[in-house]
This record gives structure tokens, C-alpha cells and sequence, in this order.
């Protein structure tokens, strides 16, 4: 999945989320739904969620300096993970603290009744453009891993994030819509401030979610499985070279994979040879799998199991 792919999905979100958060704080200043608040905020959280992956995408792509030898590429991994922490703090438990208070002290909808449900079904329709946008470009992926699996697995943060902020904004929008809808008919305001508690639950699992996804590509995420098996067969496709002894990898961004591997070669070949086959292994790794960028290959002499 290229970057490029990545950043049409979160322009789209972040360009839905700026008009939806205006709308909707519009709507509470109308009618005081705590709910509409509650949805307010979480669309402002969104739309500075979005900004943070693309400056997350922007600095990821700086050069690599002596001071940061294998590039910026893990930058992409922090901002999302500031993007669960946003997602806890000022969209979770602010919609949680809101509902609170309503709870605590209710009041009916009053006035403009109606701009509520309204609001709420515009900004159903933008969110669910912006999510089909989302699931438009990350259509391969999902096909290929599974909903749940690309979110688990998919190295490019950017479009999972877009996908689990969507998907929360479109059931948000449900329990927003149905905590003002029973307001309205009962005139009960503890009905408003049940639907912002359920939108603050709901934003705080996503939260936690996203931040335990993220935190494992923070540490370091090996290659998938398909890419491992592409490289160790690459590797042992060259004549010269006997075996795999070991490999590591390590993901250094979601489109940058370091290579390391210690391969078996016969002991009297002389060090033209073994160098010409490294060459080769190289080649053929980068071929098989172009997101191969930094590779390192040492030869030594095949080992029992136990010592290796």
C-alpha cells in the first residue's frame, strides 16, 4: 500500500471532519445537546488526528543523517500513537465527563429541536463518503488479510487509523442520534447525556485499541510472512550460497524493511566467490521484495542446529 494511497484517505477524512465539527458545534450552541457536544468534540479530535498523520507522513520522509542513520521512517508510528492518546483524552473522556454532568443535572432539548437530527444525518453521510474512501484504498489489504487482520497486521498506520476513527464516527453519530431522538419524545435530558456516555465508552476502546496496535509497531515489527518467505527463498536461489543460518528483519517504516541474515557457504570457496554471491542474494531480495531497503548478509560455514 503506498503512501500516497494513505495520504487521499486522510486528506478525505480530515476534509469531512473540518465541515462535520463546524456543523455539529453549530447545533449545540442551538440547542445545548450535551450529545451534540459530546460529537462536536470528537470530530474536532478527529480532524487533529488526521493533521498528525500527515505530519507524521511528512517528516517519516526525511533523508537519513549521521545522527539518524536508517532514516525518520518510525515517525509515522509515533503520531499515530499521539493520535490514540488524542483519542482518549480529549475525544473519550471529555464526551464521558459531558455525559456526567447532563446526567447528573438534566435538561430537555428546548430549543431547535429538530437541528439535531438533521446534523446528525449530514454528517452520517460525510462520514460514511470519507470511510468509503478509506475502504476504497485498503481494499487489497482487507481482501487479502481480513477486516480485523489489516487492522492487526497492515504496517502503514495511516489507513487503519482512518478506518477505526470512521467506523467509531458512524456508530458515535448512532448513539447521538438516538440519546437526542429519546430526548426529544420523552423529554427527559438523561437520555442526552447517556448517548454522550456511550460515545465516550466507545472512543475510549477504540483508543485502546489503536495505542496497543501502534505500540508493537513502535517497538519494531518483523516482515510478514509472504515477505520473509520471498527473502529466504531469494536467498537460497543463489547458486553459491548453501543455506539460511538465520535471519532477522525489522520493519524501520511501513515501507522501509532492514535485512540481516547469516547464510551458509562452502569453506573452500574463495572470498571473490562468496562475494559475488552476496552481491547476487542482494539483488535477487531487492527484486522479490523492493521494500528491502538496507540489507546485510554475512557469510560463514555451516553449523549443527546447536552451535548456529
Amino acid at each position: 500500500m503506498s503512501s500516497q494511497e494513505s495520504t487521499k484517505a486522510v486528506v478525505m477524512a480530515l476534509a469531512a471532519n473540518i465541515g462535520i465539527a463546524v456543523t455539529k458545534f453549530v447545533a449545540y450552541l442551538l440547542t445545548g445537546s450535551s450529545a451534540m457536544l459530546a460529537e462536536s468534540v470528537h470530530s474536532v479530535a478527529d480532524s487533529g488526528n488526521q493533521l498528525l498523520l500527515l505530519i507524521g507522513g511528512k517528516r517519516a520522509r526525511r533523508t537519513a543523517t549521521p545522527e539518524h542513520p536508517f532514516g525518520f521512517g518510525h515517525e509515522r508510528y509515533v503520531y499515530a500513537f499521539l493520535v490514540a492518546i488524542v483519542l482518549f483524552t480529549l475525544g473519550g473522556l471529555f464526551a464521558l465527563y459531558e455525559a456526567w454532568e447532563k446526567i447528573r443535572d438534566p435538561h430537555p432539548i428546548t430549543s431547535w429541536q429538530w437541528v439535531p437530527i438533521a446534523v446528525l444525518l449530514v454528517a452520517a453521510v460525510l462520514e460514511s463518503t470519507a470511510l468509503r474512501t478509506a475502504m476504497r484504498q485498503s481494499r487489497k489489504a482487507r481482501a487479502r488479510m481480513g477486516w480485523f487482520g489489516f487492522i492487526r497486521r497492515s504496517k502503514a498506520p495511516e489507513l487503519p487509523v482512518i478506518l477505526l476513527e470512521d467506523s467509531g464516527a458512524l456508530i458515535g453519530l448512532a448513539f447521538a442520534l438516538a440519546g437526542v431522538t429519546l430526548t426529544l419524545i420523552t423529554g427527559n435530558g438523561v437520555w442526552d447525556g447517556i448517548g454522550s456516555a456511550a460515545i465516550g465508552l466507545l472512543l475510549v476502546v477504540f483508543a485502546v485499541v489503536l495505542a496497543v496496535e501502534i505500540k508493537s509497531l513502535l517497538i519494531g515489527e518483523s516482515a510478514s510472512e509472504e515477505h520473509i518467505r520471498l527473502i529466504r527463498r531469494a536467498i537460497l536461489d543463489c547458486e553459491d550460497i548453501d543455506a539460511v543460518i538465520h535471519m532477522r528483519t525489522l520493519h524501520l517504516g511501513p515501507e522501509e524493511l532492514l535485512v540481516a541474515a547469516k547464510v551458509a557457504v562452502d569453506a573452500e570457496d574463495d572470498a571473490r566467490r562468496v562475494t559475488r554471491a552476496i552481491d547476487e542474494a542482494e539483488r535477487r531480495i531487492r527484486e522479490a521484495v523492493p521494500i528491502a531497503r538496507i540489507i546485510y548478509i554475512e557469510p560463514d560455514l555451516p553449523r549443527s542446529p546447536a552451535s548456529a
